[in-house]
């Protein structure tokens, strides 16, 4: 066997291990973050569970943290009371950006955690296997049940050689993968990384590399467990939870790629996608307005002391603004306490808290068509707040280099020294920010504001769609374009209808006045192309428009974590079977879905009417049998009502 089939199948519930087949797995963590936290919790407690049925469970507070006025500090507290209440850890805010802390004091080789966060394969750089999903399947396996999943290929990446420090680091391994692969290329994949080369990589090193991992389209990306993985948890006072895992002697993949590390030279990915990439010395002389360095990406304390070792006795660049948010206390900590802190502000830094920031959108936002450059995963179109900025995605030691020198360079050719900066022999814990569990908790008030709503559930789905199509979108459409972030949006994350006022806003906004209109004649449907839904977990870029009332999706093909949460909601998510069908419908045509229960319950292959015309086109869904009982009970929340009794 290769890692991901130990693991699975030392956790399976129920199926085969076969690509394609329908496995159900135990889940040994479940952990939370408030963007995508509170409606799970909301949703936890709508299924009537006393107390979490997982061995470990954490909420953590790191992506709304600008407290402008009440809704997120009563989120906090929300979120604070519903731990307690029903068994989790709460991690305080900030504490630090939950992929990083809980690969500090978590992971644990050869078990499986589920995050309501797309880079919870950060992880997996722990020898895990760590799966980003929708708020309400982590609600529903804290409340007991299995986690289901087509069992994907597993890709084994074959690394050889060592890379060129300092020059050279993780993130521009992965950058190398995207460019290979593109944001499609991991899509129905599990990257398991082997080979000679693992050994060159540290284990917060490998956690770079399976964090974007993500932007790949993949399940999770997984490392072995080895000396090194030892060394880091024995440094965290963690050594109880490591075991070794590696692959059989013989073990197979589904597929492989072969990467040479020496052969890789610095990157950076363009805007406005991750997969991008070109060589960093074919944009040499380009200008940088603004670097930001950290996020869940690059943040580990080698990143920052490295940072800080280029930044030691000089001054950031006119004209450039560099922020740096560290992704937890503890690596906070440690560089105040060994002095890089204070080359850091020397140099002209703003530090920022330990929490998700500008990666977000959530302040940091770039000038009117500035420059920036970040060490962080994403650089879709107006992620960072402001939408006509450039955003590129590069390694720490490249933003600190622009840093200082103002400009996009060769790294080789700058002129500037970079140290190298080895893992840290031993980490400053300190868990006083983690709130650990009650015995006794029922008696506990959960507290909610005037801005927490309750759920919303949509209808068992009628045997006739008839909705109009209210947009047509292109390839790659990532949910930031659906339900965008930032500081304006995020804070309506536990109150619905607030929050469905912004569904497609940057693209079309008129948009939710036109599915308010249109639900009252049947409702809407969203017609798109290639991987619809990419990106971000957040489950609000399908609850919110089943909200406004759209019924179904038919798109090209969608993203792993999106398309569930779109059946999570009850809405049908259509594959168009001839794509060039796409072509033939229009804004504002009728769709007219007839027999939909039967068909779905059926072959799955819908003949769709397009009302002014008549022309016709067909459709599939290729739902499994759970998925079938979902979409037609409305989601997956009264499904769950319905199989618990609640």
């Amino acid at each position: 066997m290769n890692i991901v089939e130990k693991i699975l199948d030392s956790h399976k519930v129920y199926g085969k291990l076969e690509a394609g087949s329908v496995i159900g797995i135990s889940v040994d963590e479940v952990y939370t973050q408030d963007a995508t936290g509170t409606m799970a919790w909301l949703q936890f407690e709508a299924m009537g569970v006393d107390r979490v049925k997982v061995p470990l469970a954490v909420s953590y507070v790191d992506h709304n943290m600008v407290q402008s006025n009440f809704m997120n500090p009563d989120d906090h507290a929300f979120l604070e009371s519903a731990a307690a209440r029903f068994g989790a850890y709460f991690s305080r805010p900030g504490n630090g950006i939950c992929h990083q802390v809980n690969l500090e004091r978590f992971s644990a080789p050869g078990k499986v955690v589920l995050g309501t966060d797309s880079h919870t394969p950060t992880n997996g750089g722990a020898g895990m296997l760590a799966i980003g999903v929708g708020g309400l399947d982590a609600a529903t396996v804290m409340a007991g049940a299995p986690f289901e999943l087509t069992m994907p290929k597993v890709m084994g990446v074959r690394l050889s050689g060592k890379l060129q420090r300092p020059w050279v680091t993780a993130m521009d391994v992965i950058l190398e993968l995207l460019r290979r692969l593109t944001v499609k290329g991991g899509v129905g994949r599990v990257l398991e990384y082997c080979g000679d080369g693992v050994n060159d990589l540290n284990v917060t090193e490998r956690a770079t590399i399976t964090n974007m991992g993500a932007e790949l389209g993949a399940t999770t990306s997984v490392f072995p467990s080895d000396e090194r993985t030892l060394r880091y948890l024995s440094a965290q006072g963690r050594e109880k939870n490591w075991v070794a895992l590696q692959p059989d002697s013989g073990a197979t993949y589904d597929e492989e790629i072969e990467i040479d590390l020496a052969s890789i030279e610095p990157l950076i990915a363009m805007p406005h996608s991750p997969d991008k990439v070109v060589p960093v010395r074919e944009l040499a002389g380009t200008k940088v307005n603004q670097v930001c360095i950290g996020s869940c990406t690059n943040s580990s304390y080698q990143a920052m002391a490295t940072v800080a070792g280029i930044l030691k006795g000089r001054t950031i660049a006119p004209g450039v603004n560099l922020l740096v948010n560290p992704g937890s206390r503890q690596v906070y900590g440690m560089i105040a306490r060994d002095a890089h802190l204070v080359d850091m502000f020397a140099a002209g830094a703003r530090m920022l808290e330990s929490s998700c920031g500008p990666c977000i959108g959530m302040g940091g936002a770039p000038g009117s068509g500035q420059v920036s450059v970040r060490s962080y995963n994403r650089n879709f179109e107006g992620r960072s707040g402001t939408k006509d900025a450039k955003v590129y995605l590069a390694s720490p030691v490249m933003c600190a280099i622009a840093a200082v020198t103002g400009e996009l360079t060769d790294l080789r050719q700058s002129g500037v020294d970079v140290p190298i900066v080895e893992e840290a022999e031993s980490y400053s814990v300190n868990d006083n920010m983690l709130v650990v569990p009650q015995a006794n908790a029922a008696s506990i008030r959960i507290v909610k504001g005037p801005n927490i709503k309750e759920v919303p559930v949509k209808d068992p789905i009628g045997d006739e769609i008839r909705a109009e199509v209210l947009i047509k979108l292109g390839d790659n459409v990532t949910t930031d374009d659906i339900m965008p972030a930032g500081a304006k949006v995020l804070p309506f994350r536990s109150n619905i209808p607030a929050i469905s006022e912004f569904v497609f806003s940057n693209i079309d906004a008129g948009f939710a006045a036109k599915a308010a209109a249109a639900k009252a004649r049947g409702g809407g449907i969203v017609a798109g192309g290639e991987n619809y839904g990419q990106g971000s977990s957040r489950e609000h870029a399908a609850l919110a428009p089943m909200y406004l009332g759209i019924q179904a999706i038919v798109a090209k093909s969608y993203a792993r974590i999106h398309r569930a949460n779109l059946i999570n909601f009850g809405i049908l998510p259509l594959v168009f079977k001839n794509p060039l069908d796409y072509d033939g419908i229009g804004v504002g045509d009728v769709l007219i879905f007839k027999n939909v229960k039967d068909t779905i319950t059926g072959n799955q292959v819908y003949t769709v009417s397009i009302g002014k015309s008549g022309d016709t086109f067909e459709c599939t869904s290729n739902l499994n049998d759970r998925e079938k009982d979902l979409v037609m009970m409305g989601g997956l929340l009264p499904y769950t009502k319905f199989k618990t009794g609640n």
